[in-house]
């Protein structure tokens, strides 16, 4: 099936900010809207609600008067179901409850002819479980939009048990034809991005729990050297604490609690303060007038080393050895088989994060992942109460030489951006196994749905198809849980890819 002809009417159900948004995509597009809700006036206000923003879209020249009009004469509020009559495809975006769902979507095929597209766009609640109260679930999909929705790109198709493949693909090549970005994915929790995303948020929650260090410098450091749009503090007080936390129980509880996905002591308490973030005006920071922000912990300024000493090409982080010597200081390079790090004048080293810690060894100082070493304009550096004083400053002279603002955060196995990203990568390769979705829509999902710099395997392929499995085994070995047990799937991959290099 192809997509809907746009003089196919479209019905959205439920006249939140999620189904104003909808609509104004599908009218925008060129589609008759209806728009119903249960609340009698409400489908009036959102008519009334999405006039007003295609008035500020002529404004900001991004509409013309006459296409304004026209959206406003295709845009019908009804009072009753029945009203939907006619329409090709009616998308709910009714309360977050299965019940509520299902009886909705039940009194709609009532309406509907058997061949309407009935769409979701539930956010954690399943698809085969919504369609399995329908007479003819074969036609029901998830079309889970992000907010706001006529801003980010990005709709996961998602199909339930019973879905239809060619229900499925008209659904697809409708949101594309609305300018969307699609991807396909199976109905599991949290479809494709807030499953993967999970650990962007567990493990700066981790690090902070841990004492590893403070929110702003955890922000500072995935923004600054991660290359993250925001950091995972405050893009959860910007999405609402209760809501994020809300996702992640869902997640958690859906893969029978799965300790992967476990979530986070210190936002439940933060929720049950009643600081929910922006909107409370309190969160993770104080929102309130005349609160002045917290700065990231950022290191005073330390002589750099006349030298180093570099045992191995750095892997991740080979860029680095360029940038030295482009600050004026002298490499000297040693061969090493399994060496990766670089050796200070004092005698201390400086080793890339490997999921271990610095007490473990004698005088180290790790320092963190980035996105990219040339333009990261932060780097973080941790180090235990046993690594002299003289390393951990020529440490933080070297990357101030570079033109890097340093955070010292406490001994934390894996720091911030190694681990999370190490997280991702893993839950990413899982997903593919269990036929969730294609690397390509995941990798196409979390840059277009959550702003990743990369994605997931776009990660992993400029890392090595090692280096995240190692991370994680060395972090599962500090911290048994299972929560960083590498997946199947990433062993696999390494495995396979070995082989593929053996191969004459």
């Amino acid at each position: 099936m192809t997509a809907l002809d746009l003089s196919s009417p479209v019905a959205v159900v439920g006249t939140g900010t999620m189904g104003q948004g909808i609509a104004q995509v599908a009218l925008v597009a060129g589609h008759p809207v209806r728009l119903h809700d249960a609340a009698p006036g409400r489908a009036r206000e959102a008519a009334d609600a999405i006039g007003a923003r295609l008035d500020r879209l002529v404004e900001k020249g991004r509409l013309t008067a006459a296409d304004r009009d026209a959206a406003r004469a295709r845009l019908l509020p009804v009072d009753e179901l029945t009203g939907l009559a006619g329409c090709a495809l009616v998308v709910e975006a009714v309360l977050e409850r299965l019940d509520v769902k299902q009886e909705l979507l039940c009194a709609l095929e009532d309406v509907v002819s058997d061949d309407c597209l009935l769409a979701t766009n539930t956010s954690s609640l399943s698809v085969t479980a919504i369609g399995g109260a329908l007479r003819v679930p074969g036609r029901f999909v998830g079309l889970h939009f992000f907010n706001p929705a006529p801003l980010l790109p990005l709709v996961e198709v998602v199909s339930g048990f019973a879905t239809e493949v060619s229900y499925a693909t008209r659904a697809y090549e409708t949101a594309r034809a609305w300018g969307k970005t699609p991807v396909a994915c199976a109905d599991t929790p949290g479809f494709i991005v807030n499953r993967i995303a999970r650990p962007f948020y567990a493990e700066a929650f981790a690090v902070y729990e841990s004492q590893g260090a403070d929110p702003a410098t955890i922000d500072a450091v995935l923004r600054e050297s991660g290359g993250f749009r925001m950091g995972a503090f405050e893009l959860t007080d910007l999405i609402g604490q209760d809501v994020n936390e809300s996702v992640t129980h869902s997640v958690w509880r859906s893969f029978f609690q799965d300790v992967r996905f476990t979530p986070s002591l210190a936002q439940r308490r933060l929720v049950e303060s009643g600081r929910l973030g922006r909107k409370s005006g309190r969160g993770w920071y104080d929102y309130r007038d005349g609160a002045e922000r917290p700065e990231p912990h950022t290191a005073e300024p330390a002589e750099p080393p006349a030298y180093v000493v570099a045992e191995g090409d750095l892997g991740p982080a080979s860029e680095l050895l360029a940038l030295i010597r482009e600050a004026g200081i002298e490499v000297r390079e040693e061969d090493e088989d399994e060496g990766t790090r670089l050796v200070l004048p004092g005698g201390g080293q400086l080793v890339l994060a490997d999921g271990q810690t610095s007490v473990e060894f004698h005088d180290v100082v790790y320092f963190d992942l980035a996105l990219d070493y040339r333009t990261a304009p932060r780097v973080a550096l941790s180090h235990c109460q046993d690594t002299s004083a003289r390393t951990v400053a020529e440490a933080t002279g070297l990357f101030q030489a570079l033109g890097k603002k340093v955070s010292v955060i406490g001994d934390v196995p894996g720091m911030i951006v190694a681990r999370t990203v190490a997280r991702i990568i893993d839950l990413a390769h899982d997903a593919v196994a269990k036929g969730v979705a294609t690397e390509e829509d995941i990798d196409t999902a979390m840059r277009s749905g959550v702003n990743y710099p990369l994605g997931p395997f776009e990660w992993n392929r400029r890392l090595g198809r090692g280096w995240a499995g190692s991370l994680l085994e060395e972090l599962h070995e500090r911290e048994p849980s299972g929560r960083y047990a590498p997946s199947l799937a990433l062993g696999r991959h390494a495995y396979a890819s070995d082989k593929r290099e053996d191969t004459p």
